[in-house]
């Protein structure tokens, strides 16, 4: 592999590492070879890497490093720059303007799989890993500065001097002088991918005998044909979704319903609120060609990319009711197959896919995520003793896969909705809102063992025209379960396309998930405006507006303040809106820009005034 060192004093570090097997060292340092020379013990580091084969370069520049290696010398697996300095008094702010042209400088001449190791002295990276931590407008802001040139903090470590055989640090105030390194460290950054693909997506479709095209919501573009569920996956949903029906074929017969089920529904459904569903106007498209078309299914679906300038079909945050929306369950689906009678009582039968709800904006609210439902027929008077069945299987088989992951830990219970304590989460509200439940299922882990509610039970009578058969359904949100499971803090890292995170998780396994970014920096920006007089605010218009605007950047909306203004009924809000990403950079200009965006989208589409 081939290594660049920057910014070497004596160049004792440079020389600890050339005698590594299958390294290539290319030590280079700012002053020129006779400033170099100067100091103590340089000359004989620098006769040693030479000695090596080693390269080493005088006067660079860390902020133009591509001008100093030609094109096909320019691919390095790892960059070094331990204890950058500007030199002698240069203050916290020119040291990440020093940082900042480094990190910029850096992808022209590193590897796309390579990684930047920046050691600096205790306290000045200005992360939780420092102790103690200096204030934030004290520190060099290292993992803000990177993610403005597009790098994530992926690890941290202690710099550990001791261990290197032979180094020497040196330099303080650009002299000849040793400094303290106790207690630095050692930050590892990793080239972030790329923003979503922001490209307007058509999805054609096939309901019935008529065939409808539609524009997907932005929001979803880059979650509606991921195919997490799909047999060559290993996604963590996939595997928790097979282990769950294992578990449950051990005590039912069990049928797995693989049809393409319907991605629209139609009309408004009884008791859920307008503002949580994702409307669309299909329009009539194009039928596909006898060779796309698979054959029997009810529902084919195609996903296409538009081109730029195409008319949008969808309307986000419009107050008017449309024909259809994205299914936000798979209930529906179910009962319009027990209501002709497809369903054989005592056999369990299972349904998935992803679903689509719009939300508020929380570390656990998902606009989208994979919604497993089972559903047994069984006989009148034992419905009860067939939920207990289900829910201890469900519980055995959730506590095998928690035991498989090693520093989880959780449990599981079931809590009749009559009594249920807990404030409901997103999911469970919204589960409401589509028919009576008796019971929640809840999974509890450190530092919450109280339970977030994963999945709810009904037992539904008036479904069937049987008076001897009662319908009991689970429905299940195999995303909040995988998080529980694996320890994952954010619903976002589930759709991440980095590929760092399935790589965490071989086939058919569960892993503690280890995050690949770090002490992501965050971005606090406040938006005022006026409502008007007598008008309700649309709240999940508002978060929804944040979502797509940002691209799922938006990790929090606060309401700060709201008054009314005597006279004219106008009511004045203000949120504060937190700008942070799981699983990529986000730089503070990238983040400016974005909540300039959203004042005028709100402005343009929630007919707000801004203040």
């Amino acid at each position: 592999r081939r290594v660049l060192l920057l910014g070497e004093g004596n160049f004792s570090f440079a020389a600890a590492l050339c005698g590594a097997p299958g390294t290539h060292v290319v030590a280079t340092c700012y002053e020129s070879e006779e400033e170099a020379a100067g100091r103590g013990g340089a000359a004989r580091s620098i006769r040693r890497l030479r000695d090596s084969g080693a390269e080493v370069v005088f006067s660079v520049d860390c902020a133009k490093l591509k001008e100093y290696f030609s094109p096909g010398e320019r691919e390095f697996d790892r960059i070094y720059f331990n204890f950058p300095h500007c030199g002698r008094k240069a203050g916290v702010v020119k040291n990440r303007e020093l940082l900042a042209c480094f990190f910029h400088s850096c992808p022209e001449v590193l590897a796309e799989q390579g990684e930047v190791h920046v050691a600096l002295c205790n306290g000045q990276g200005g992360t939780p890993a420092d102790q103690p931590r200096r204030e934030w407008h004290n520190s060099w802001q290292i993992v803000a500065v990177a993610a403005g040139a597009g790098f994530i903090l992926s690890d941290v470590h202690p710099f550990q001097a001791e261990t290197i055989h032979g180094y020497k640090c040196t330099g303080y105030r650009s002299q000849d002088k040793s400094f303290c390194v106790e207690g630095a460290l050692n930050h590892i950054f990793t080239r972030s991918t790329p923003p979503p693909c922001s490209t307007p997506v058509s999805c054609k479709m096939k309901l019935g005998s008529q065939k409808v095209s539609f524009q997907v919501p932005q929001v979803l573009v880059d979650k509606i044909n991921r195919g997490f569920l799909e047999v060559n996956s290993s996604h963590p949903v996939r595997t928790i979704k097979e282990k769950l029906s294992a578990g449950l074929s051990q005590a039912f017969p069990l049928h797995n319903i693989s049809s393409c089920l319907p991605l629209l529904h139609q009309g408004h459904p009884d008791g859920v609120c307008h503002s949580n569903l994702f409307w669309i106007t299909p329009s009539p498209g194009e039928a596909p060609s006898t060779e796309e078309t698979p054959q029997g299914l009810a529902d084919t679906v195609w996903f296409s990319h538009f081109g730029q300038g195409t008319d949008r079909n969808v309307q986000e945050g419009c107050p008017i009711p449309k024909q259809f929306h994205l299914r936000p369950s798979l209930l529906p689906h179910a009962q319009a197959i027990i209501q002709k009678g497809a369903f054989s009582p005592g056999t369990l039968h299972v349904l998935s896919g992803p679903v689509f709800r719009r939300c508020r904006i929380t570390p656990h609210s998902m606009p989208v995520f994979h919604e497993m439902l089972v559903v047994l027929t069984v006989s009148r008077g034992t419905e009860s003793s067939c939920v207990q069945m289900l829910v201890d299987n469900i519980k055995a088989t959730t506590s095998s896969l928690h035991q498989a992951v090693p520093g989880i830990k959780s449990s599981i219970s079931l809590q009749e909705a009559a009594s249920f304590g807990t404030e409901l989460n997103d999911f469970a509200a919204f589960e409401c809102q589509l028919g009576e439940i008796q019971h929640f299922i809840c999974v509890g882990t450190d530092p919450d063992p109280s339970g977030s509610c994963v999945g709810v039970i009904r037992t539904a009578p008036d479904e069937l025209k049987s008076s001897e058969l009662v319908v009991v359904s689970a429905s299940l949100n195999l995303d909040l379960l995988a998080m529980l499971l694996c320890g994952i803090s954010d619903w976002r890292m589930l759709w991440t396309s980095d590929r760092r995170f399935l790589q965490q998780f071989p086939e058919g396994e569960l892993r503690l998930f280890k995050s690949f970014s770090l002490y992501p920096p965050s971005y606090v920006h406040d938006v005022s405006f006026w409502v008007p007089g007598g008008e309700e605010f649309d709240e999940v218009a508002f978060h929804t507006l944040a979502r797509r605007v940002s691209g799922e950047m938006v990790v929090s909306i606060q309401l700060r303040d709201s008054f009314q203004q005597p006279g004219t009924g106008r009511r004045s809000l203000c949120y504060r809106v937190t700008f942070q990403s799981c699983d990529r950079a986000l730089g503070c200009r990238e983040a400016a820009e974005m909540q300039l965006r959203f004042r005028e989208e709100i402005q343009q589409h929630l007919g707000v005034t801004l203040r």
